[in-house]
């Protein structure tokens, strides 16, 4: 009996219940979209804003009002209107962009890329420099590099990115001019490099265009620098927190006990028992960059999708600002996904 009991115990999951957990994760990732769409559309239709002037303009005749009022459907009920809008975005239809009078899932593919871009550089940034910050704070508490690390992640947490950037450009370009200004690259580089994967950097490296590698790489650095100020800070701020917490743990005494060294104990045993609670809130730095770096993008002149939909909500764009808000909330749920997936592979108690 001892035996079988250990077996069973033992035992991986089943196939029932393998297929219970990816059907509930499916039914999270459905009800959490249509959640986010309907909120998103009913904020939509509820703004003092009307599509069908913004659509004809405000010296169209009635007649031609009218018409286009009843093509949008907006003499339907609220609830019809959101069937019909939900079943246009199953078939990839995010509708048609006033602005840019182009499919607004051709914009988001055109624009996504360069707020992915710089999301990803300021999350690799503040994880590179941010962890070993945050560790080297923890083991020297109370010391001068523990209260700089503080000081730095209060400073980066609280000072806002809109003046931050600013004060950037105002010395780096401005006063200084070492860095180059607002823009992805320069004005006389567009159109040069053929859209492949999105990303300016690696499509100028793969068409052998080295002089916009450059001029991309040093339009980078300001934007990814203010960005990756506050993913730093953040993540300095929790590694040093949670590794205080490990620190203070028994097992940590009766490693050192054991004759392990110094390093050895704080690499593979603290940091490795922090290192699931480090995933969780990279996963949520990396999204909060992604959805928050409207005033980043605006300041830089950086064709984002934060700058997009922030152009768009300001010429009424509505389908524009739909689209632009699902793209950011799916992308969110998406690296949610995958920080549980991550955190199930690093903790073998999460697999089980």
């Amino acid at each position: 009996m001892p035996e079988r009991a250990e077996a069973e115990s033992g035992s991986g999951p089943t196939p029932l219940s393998a297929l219970s957990t990816v059907a509930g994760s499916l039914l999270t990732i459905a009800s959490t979209f249509i959640g986010l769409t309907a909120v998103t559309f009913v904020i939509g239709r509820v703004m003092p804003v009307d599509p069908v002037l913004a659509i004809v303009g405000d010296r169209a005749s009635q007649d031609v009002y009218d018409r286009v009022f009843l093509e949008l459907g907006l003499d339907r009920p609220l609830y019809e209107q959101y069937w019909r809008y939900l079943m246009q975005l199953f078939r990839g239809d995010f509708g048609t962009s006033i602005m840019t009078a182009q499919p607004v899932l051709q914009d988001l593919i055109r624009f996504f890329p360069a707020t992915l871009e710089l999301a990803t550089l300021a999350t690799l940034v503040g994880v590179l420099a941010g962890v070993p910050l945050g560790v080297v704070a923890a083991v020297r508490q109370g010391r001068l590099t523990d209260h700089l690390v503080r000081i730095f992640g209060l400073f980066g947490y609280s000072v806002p990115i809109f003046w931050l950037g600013m004060v950037a450009l105002l010395i780096f370009y401005g006063a200084l001019g070492w860095l180059p200004g607002p823009g992805r690259i320069e004005v006389y580089y567009d159109g040069i490099v053929a859209p492949v994967t999105g990303f300016i950097v690696i499509d100028a490296a793969y068409a052998g265009e080295w002089e916009i590698v450059r001029n991309a790489l040093s339009h980078l650095v300001l934007p990814v620098a203010i960005l990756s100020t506050y993913a730093l800070a953040y993540i300095a701020r929790m590694t040093r927190s949670f590794m205080l917490d490990q620190l203070r743990q028994e097992y940590m005494l009766t490693a050192r006990v054991k004759g392990l060294s110094e390093r050895a104990v704080i690499w593979r045993h603290a940091f490795r028992n922090v290192l699931v609670q480090l995933i969780t809130i990279i996963g949520l730095t990396y999204a909060s960059l992604l959805e928050g770096s409207v005033l980043t993008e605006t300041i830089f002149a950086w064709p984002g999708i934060g700058q997009y939909i922030t152009h768009s909500l300001f010429n009424s764009d509505m389908n524009a600002v739909l689209g632009g808000t699902i793209v950011v909330g799916i992308s969110f749920v998406g690296i949610n996904m995958l920080s549980d997936l991550l955190y199930k592979m690093v903790d073998p108690r999460a697999r089980a």
